[in-house]
């Protein structure tokens, strides 16, 4: 009785063992790759983007960002809306402003893949069609009056880099 139960347990195990789908890992290339997500897929992964992915879904960009680009975000953080003015975010994620955060969320986004090592220092045209300042000094970045504080969170279709201030021209 003994050995049927470690049998049948053995071949419990196996069955599960082969019906478990397998992940790709460096160890085994033959596995499949697993995808990488689009900009807005990796922006939601990151807890403190979700009032930036709330933003881009009022102002019906995900399809925009979702697309074949490649994009650069420089992506304001939670604690970013948190210094804008009171109820100017509230505001801002009404239906009938949906427009003006469209424009202000195009400037956060530049066309091509621009990873960290690879920032160069002046202006940059946006999606919305505006110019925005890039600067290099000390070894920090800053995009408009925003200072990058995180960079190259890698996306199929781009890359993000955290920034600490919603860039707002005037």
């Amino acid at each position: 009785m003994k050995a049927y139960l470690t049998i049948t347990t053995m071949a419990a195990a196996l069955a599960v063992a082969t019906l478990t789908p397998q992940r790709a890992s460096a160890a085994d290339p033959m596995a499949p790759a697993v995808a990488q997500p689009d900009i807005v897929a990796a922006a939601a992964i990151k807890s403190e983007l979700s009032t930036l992915v709330n933003a881009i879904k009022a102002a019906e960009l995900v399809t925009v960002l979702q697309g074949q680009g490649p994009f650069t975000v420089f992506a304001p953080t939670n604690a970013a809306f948190k210094k804008l003015p009171e109820g100017q975010l509230e505001d801002l994620l009404k239906p009938e402003n949906r427009m003006k955060l469209a424009k202000i969320l195009k400037g956060h986004v530049i066309k091509g893949r621009v990873k960290a090592a690879d920032v160069k220092a002046g202006e940059v045209k946006t999606l919305d069609g505006e110019e925005v300042e890039i600067a290099v000094q000390n070894g920090k970045v800053s995009y408009g009056n925003a200072t990058v504080i995180a960079t190259d969170m890698s996306a199929s279709n781009g890359v993000i880099h955290e920034i600490d201030t919603v860039v707002i021209e005037d």
